[in-house]
């Protein structure tokens, strides 16, 4: 690719994070790229990386949706799980400056309106509350689920 930008990797991580079960709806990867810490500030940069994205292979539209194409989920792939999105983008990053497309794609038709829709639809719905499915899980205090647990060799003893 020519031009490589961090939002290109926010946006294939976003979309992989978005689309893992079912192809996702627009506002679905502004939601993840909020949840990686990442959020879509400025809908034209993202919709020109969409497009970006689309036309070299990495990106297609799926049955309503958008999901990573092969090589997308190839540059996504073995990314540290204990990194935090920092590192993850800028090794998605610099994979994306080694891939070569083998071909061009067609683009997927991405304007800077839908990506305004999806964030202010996205705005709306994180003011509402409720339970996002995106949200990253707490993580458990291990020091307090040490001390809890059975005891190898059964139950107390009385002795007498």
């Amino acid at each position: 690719m020519y031009p490589i930008n961090d939002i290109d990797a926010q946006l294939l991580l976003a979309t992989l994070i978005a689309a893992k079960r079912r192809p996702a709806e627009l506002v679905e990867i502004v939601a993840a790229a909020d949840v990686l810490g990442c959020p879509v500030e400025s809908g034209n940069l993202w919709a020109e990386s969409f497009r970006r994205c689309a036309t070299h292979g990495l990106v297609a539209a799926a049955e309503g949706g958008y999901v990573l194409t092969e090589a997308g989920q190839g540059l996504c792939e073995k990314l540290p799980k204990k990194a935090d999105t920092s590192e993850r983008v800028f090794l998605v990053r610099e994979r994306l400056s080694d891939y070569m497309p083998a071909e061009k794609s067609p683009s997927v038709p991405m304007s800077t309106e839908q990506f305004e829709e999806a964030m202010a639809a996205h705005a709306v719905a994180a003011k509402q509350g409720g339970k996002n499915l995106l949200m990253p899980k707490p993580k458990v205090d291990e020091d307090a689920q040490r001390g809890r647990g059975r005891r190898p060799f059964g139950a107390n003893r009385r002795r007498g």
